[in-house]
């Protein structure tokens, strides 16, 4: 089989330093309230509920336009699409017991399966929403998009849409770390065309990997009794979601479960939870490993979270839902 011509949107190759300065400065962390939307495969696991559970109580820095549900394909999974449509069901579960009812009229259902090769979008109600909001927006004044699933619905928005990049900014959970090579990330891994889509657009991007690096913010079943228990219908919801999934993935009467999700927002925080770099855009191989390109653009790096003090803002604001 012949393999794939890499991937050039948009040749992601600087014709300047001031292109390269300009990349960098577009990836300052925003300062006062911002935009977001959420794209999740909701029904996963348990750490897209976390996250949007923590998103939601952290309204003095944003404010939710639009949650977006996202393919995935695993043990709760027929296949993709049954995947998103599973993720579109939980949101509104999750939704009404965080009593947020009123963001209802604002989850769309995304793409039905991942992208076959690097140039075909998936189109889908989620996506062109988000090419129809990002219009309102500019590189001084972008729309955030908190990431957490595979990134085919945002892939796909630039490939209809590439002059998106200078309205958007993304944060996503996917892929490895740059340090871990054996083996692959669930979220980049599930569409590895998406993933170079989004890594060579241009598009202000913070990756943040789960494979060793936020796979540490793990927590475990006697925490979750001490801090959760009781605090509300959501938080014994997640308690009792997170020691099942862990008995379908681990097996073991200890064991942790990693939360991961919840970095993506917590990034957008004015609070230092995470330590991140400047790296240049790596480029995704279809084997899940990374190539390098030093030519590329600029993206942020998250290669170290402080998980006490994330995990602690974590519990405290959403034991503040009412019961």
């Amino acid at each position: 089989m012949e393999s794939p011509k890499p991937y050039l949107f948009t040749d992601n190759n600087p014709n300047s330093m001031e292109d390269y300065a300009l990349s960098i400065r577009r990836l300052e962390k925003p300062q006062g309230k911002i935009d977001v939307v959420l794209d999740s495969d909701m029904y996963n696991e348990v750490d897209d509920q976390f996250a949007l559970a923590y998103l939601l109580q952290s309204e003095e820095k944003m404010r939710l336009k639009a949650i977006f549900a996202a393919p995935f394909y695993n043990h709760h999974s027929a296949d993709a699409k049954d995947g998103m449509e599973k993720s579109y069901e939980e949101i509104f579960r999750v939704l009404k017991m965080l009593k947020r009812e009123s963001y209802c009229d604002n989850v769309y259902k995304g793409a039905g399966s991942f992208l076959t090769d690097e140039t075909t979008p998936v189109r889908s109600e989620a996506v062109e929403r988000l090419i129809e909001m990002a219009q309102d927006y500019s590189a001084e004044k972008p729309l955030y998009v908190i990431a957490i699933a595979a990134c085919t619905n945002i892939a796909s928005a630039l490939l209809i849409c590439p002059e998106l990049k200078d309205k958007l900014f993304v944060v996503w959970l996917g892929g490895m770390g740059f340090d871990w090579h054996d083996n692959k990330s669930f979220n980049a891994g599930q569409d590895v065309a998406a993933a170079r889509v989004l890594l060579g657009s241009g598009v202000p991007l913070v990756l943040i990997p789960g494979k060793g690096v936020v796979e540490r913010f793990s927590t475990t079943g006697p925490e979750l009794d001490y801090w959760l228990r009781g605090k509300n219908e959501f938080c014994n919801y997640i308690v009792d979601k997170t020691a099942k999934e862990a008995g379908l993935c681990n097996g073991n009467k200890c064991w942790s479960r990693p939360i991961s999700d919840v970095a993506a927002v917590a990034w957008l925080q004015d609070e230092k939870f995470m330590l991140d770099r400047l790296e240049h855009s790596p480029v995704m191989e279809y084997d899940h490993l990374y190539a390098e390109d030093k030519r590329r653009l600029f993206i942020r790096y998250v290669y170290s979270v402080d998980r006490d003090k994330l995990m602690e803002d974590l519990f405290t604001r959403i034991s503040k839902y009412e019961s």
